[in-house]
């Protein structure tokens, strides 16, 4: 066996694997739905075979354009909550010893386990009229009458965030793990307030798990249908409820994969920017 073989064979054993998975479950899947947004609906569901730029119209239709705006407005404010919890908290595990963020690192990680609709009905007896949040508020007498916690956009962030916080803390615990804390030192010994170090050394220096987070979150907010249909009931829709709704509803494929891929034409620009910004993409396939 000659050299040139020899080097094939350990590339074939790693990388064939990898490359026959993305091919089979992204490649051509995307290539499907790319091909679908172009062809027409049938009279009664399915797709007619015939190339048209009308679901590509149909997209900016100002009902549309309305669930996309709303749909960025709370994943935004979503990427925003968790972005400020998942700030203090991964700083404060990053200062623990190594069993106590192991500790706190694992109750991150462990609600994965569970089933994601069995945690979203559990926030709905927490936040109902007559669940345990509205009965401890009103117990203590803060509130005067139950808050309306679900079925709207609150109820819908709340699970959001709830779903999502982990991909927020995973790349932040990363970059400020390496942090150099000597940085910190040089701050004070110079005489910077603690505020001041923060804002100038120790943000600017963890801003790339801030991106990375942000994208692993904002990316899925867009699409968590089954989080808007739980906690928002009827009141609330993203993008991947229109998503869902044409293909299993309205049955209009086509139209359904057009909006797929004005999706992902987001996440894209979104990952560009990312890039750009300096980002690391390691950053966001180790997650």
């Amino acid at each position: 066996m000659n050299n040139k073989n020899k080097i094939k064979l350990p590339l074939l054993v790693t990388v064939g694997p990898v490359s026959a998975w993305m091919i089979l479950l992204v490649a051509i899947p995307f290539i499907y739905i790319f091909v679908i947004s172009f062809m027409k609906k049938g009279t009664y569901g399915g797709v007619i075979i015939g190339f048209t730029l009308n679901n590509f119209q149909q997209v900016f239709d100002p009902l549309y354009l309305k669930v996309f705006g709303e749909s960025l407005l709370i994943s935004t404010l979503t990427t925003i909550i968790c972005i400020l919890i998942a700030y203090p908290f991964t700083y404060f595990i990053a200062e623990k010893t190594t069993i106590k963020k192991t500790v706190f690192m694992a109750m991150v990680i462990v609600p994965f386990l569970v089933s994601s609709l069995i945690r979203l009905f559990g926030w709905i007896n927490l936040l109902r009229k007559d669940g345990i949040i509205n009965s401890i508020l009103l117990k203590w007498g803060l509130i005067h009458e139950p808050l309306q916690l679900v079925y709207n956009n609150t109820g819908v962030m709340i699970g959001l965030v709830y779903m999502l916080l982990p991909f927020m803390v995973l790349p932040l615990y990363s970059s400020i793990e390496k942090l150099d804390k000597s940085l910190l030192e040089a701050c004070s010994d110079l005489g910077a307030k603690p505020a001041t170090a923060f804002f100038k050394v120790t943000l600017p220096l963890t801003m790339p798990g801030v991106f990375a987070g942000s994208i692993l979150v904002f990316i899925p907010s867009l699409g968590y249908f089954f989080v808007s249909d739980i906690l928002g009931g009827n009141k609330t829709q993203v993008i991947g409820n229109i998503i869902k709704n044409q293909f299993i509803t309205a049955r209009n494929w086509p139209l359904g994969a057009a909006i797929s891929i004005f999706l992902i034409i987001i996440t894209l620009v979104l990952v560009g920017l990312y890039q750009k910004s300096g980002g690391n993409m390691d950053d966001l396939g180790g997650i």
